[in-house]
């Protein structure tokens, strides 16, 4: 077995990759987005994430580790960083497509732009222990 490596873990409230000419989120939580709501929408993106799955896998997308990054902007964009299992997934033209369905039906999210990225490749360290436990892969 190989070492568990750190998931993603989303946090819709910094982004951490803000460009320098990006206004800056408060340290004290008082941007555009209230706090309490961004809690709820952070919630509601990742039970979203978790209804689409790959269909030759039985877990979801989320669990697998396949998304990489979520940043919601304060025009309320969701932008989402997504990976495959393989480049060459038969699904790969549609789940990016799959997932921004499934995101953008979240109220307080007023449109979401998916990015696939193969940098760094997904591995199945990224799963979390409940894909690994469905998976039978302990």
């Amino acid at each position: 077995m190989t070492e568990q490596s750190t998931r993603d873990v989303i946090d819709l409230s910094t982004p951490a990759d803000a460009p320098a000419t990006a206004p800056a989120r408060p340290a004290d939580g008082t941007g555009a987005i209230p706090a309490d709501e961004l809690a709820r929408i952070t919630d509601a993106v990742v039970e979203a994430l978790k209804s689409v799955y790959d269909p030759e896998i039985p877990v979801d997308i989320y669990e697998l580790g396949l998304i990489y990054k979520v940043d919601l902007e304060d025009d309320r964009t969701l932008k989402v960083q997504m990976s495959l299992t393989a480049p060459g997934c038969p699904v790969a033209g549609e789940m990016p497509g799959w997932v921004q369905e499934a995101v953008e039906k979240v109220d307080g999210v007023e449109k979401a732009l998916v990015d696939l990225t193969f940098e760094p490749p997904w591995t199945p360290d990224r799963m979390s222990d409940e894909a690994r436990l469905a998976l039978n892969m302990f």
